[in-house]
């Protein structure tokens, strides 16, 4: 006669198979992905009438990274990030009021107790499409960078303090003050090598 083998009663089991599964999700982190952060502008309401804004060529600085990951700005080469920081930052100031660089408009913002002048300069920046994604968020990076040591320099003049280290309401009027004005086109194929 055979002996039987005692049967494992496999109902618990299916229950802590389930608990687990839900220890691992509770405890697990998912990878976020990273990106550029922007605030974009809001959405324009059906009241709102949306206007062709036409820019004076003066006013913009086209900045561009071929496919071979060469930055042009305007019609200067980079070759180090730093030049085009330097480039931005001037273009953005235009401190010798210089006529091939971008006007100035004076301007009331609500928190100072006199008018400013605020550069009505725009950065279009173009990709190859052959472009790097790092070449890409290095330029992006440094064009940001370059509006903030204008922010700066106006927080600095005005309060004595960095940009960074403002409260908000102070922050909203270097914003006003120093706008960034970044304008991405399609990527193409640029002919510069």
């Amino acid at each position: 006669m055979a002996k039987k083998t005692p049967e494992i009663n496999g109902s618990s089991l299916a229950d802590i198979a389930f608990i687990a599964l839900i220890f691992f999700l509770m405890v697990t982190t998912m990878d976020q992905e990273q990106g550029l952060q922007r605030r974009l502008p809001p959405m324009p309401t059906d009241e709102q009438q949306v206007q062709d804004n036409k820019v004076n060529r003066r006013n913009i600085i086209q900045v561009k990274v071929s496919a071979q990951d060469r930055v042009f700005a305007g019609d200067e080469v980079i070759v180090e990030m730093s030049q085009l920081h330097d480039k931005i930052v001037e273009f953005l100031t235009n401190p010798t009021d210089d006529p091939n660089l971008p006007e100035k408009q004076e301007k009331e913002i609500e928190g100072l107790d006199h008018p400013c002048l605020v550069s009505k300069g725009v950065i279009s920046l173009q990709n190859d499409r052959g472009t790097s994604y790092s070449k890409y968020i290095e330029v992006q990076n440094e064009l940001v960078k370059a509006v903030n040591t204008v922010r700066d320099q106006f927080s600095m003049a005005e309060w004595g303090i960095k940009y960074s280290a403002l409260d908000e309401e102070r922050q909203d009027i270097v914003r006003e003050a120093v706008p960034q004005y970044i304008s991405e086109a399609e990527p193409k194929d640029t002919k510069r090598n």
